[in-house]
């Protein structure tokens, strides 16, 4: 097996090459920036460069697809064309696409949730063998400066939704456990998988790490995202948590594994209080 893992400059790409390079695997890490994790070699290149990502497929028989935060609609359908197109050309046997969120079973006019449940349909419809991979929230989301300051030094969990509103969560680490299995297991092609712990509310996780809830405005929290992604990518974030908070209290599920049988995802509990341990 040689694995192209693209987007594996960032958080949950990165997350999964390294677990594949540590699991022996030859993985070849495609980023815009060319940034890629210790043991995978770097590949740089820009999805709507279709010459240079069939390129990247070179030799590769299985693939792993995070798409970049980019929400417009007809961007991201050049970037699945042509990584689809790239992946019949190089008949890879196994494509698994990580959509970064559950998604709605109908459209919803956001573009962060649209472009990938349209993404989504064209994998599974294009005749690469393809998984998609649906994940709930990160908890490596919680460790956000806005958000780990007040819980550490006040008590405080701030989050940009409604206190009783249930929400799965599951770690960087349990996306890459549940990519590997996707891509080497032999359960069938087609299926969409929704991984991830059993959903709790904000005040439920506020109790968990003995904190308080407290609901942050969005427009605060697109504020504070912008400076680490910049507003066009926070902007279409924030746009999925206001849809959560009007319609999701039953968007998220899971049964507590992270896609391979016998594997079990860390609950919030548990990553919290590691967390915590460690900060106080």
């Amino acid at each position: 097996m040689r694995i192209l893992v693209i987007g594996a400059g960032g958080a949950q790409g990165g997350a999964v090459a390294r677990r594949l390079a540590a699991e022996g695997y030859e993985v070849r890490g495609l980023s815009r920036t060319g940034a890629a994790p210790d043991g995978v070699r770097p590949f740089a290149a820009d999805l709507g460069d279709a010459a240079r990502v069939r390129e990247a497929f070179d030799g590769v028989t299985h693939v792993s697809v995070t798409l970049p935060l980019v929400f417009e609609a007809e961007l991201v359908e050049a970037y699945v064309r042509n990584v689809l197109g790239a992946a019949s050309a190089a008949r890879v046997r196994r494509l698994v696409l990580n959509t970064g969120n559950r998604l709605p079973a109908r459209a919803t006019g956001v573009a962060a949730f649209d472009t990938r449940r349209k993404a989504a349909a064209t994998a599974l419809g294009s005749g690469v063998p393809s998984v998609v991979l649906s994940p709930p929230l990160y908890l490596e989301n919680l460790a956000a400066p806005g958000v780990w300051g007040p819980l550490v030094e006040r008590g405080v969990l701030r989050q940009p939704l409604p206190g009783d509103v249930p929400v799965s969560w599951l770690t960087h680490a349990d996306l890459a456990a549940a990519t590997l299995g996707a891509l080497t297991g032999d359960g069938p092609v087609g299926a969409v998988l929704e991984v991830g712990g059993p959903p709790v509310t904000g005040a439920e996780l506020a109790a968990a790490a003995g904190a308080r809830y407290e609901e942050l405005e969005v427009a605060a929290f697109e504020a504070g995202l912008a400076a680490a992604l910049g507003p066009g990518a926070a902007a279409g974030v924030a746009d999925t948590y206001r849809w959560i908070a009007a319609h999701g209290r039953d968007l998220y599920g899971g049964d507590g594994t992270a896609g391979r049988p016998g594997t079990r995802v860390t609950s919030p509990r548990e990553w919290l209080a590691a967390r915590l341990r460690t900060a106080r």
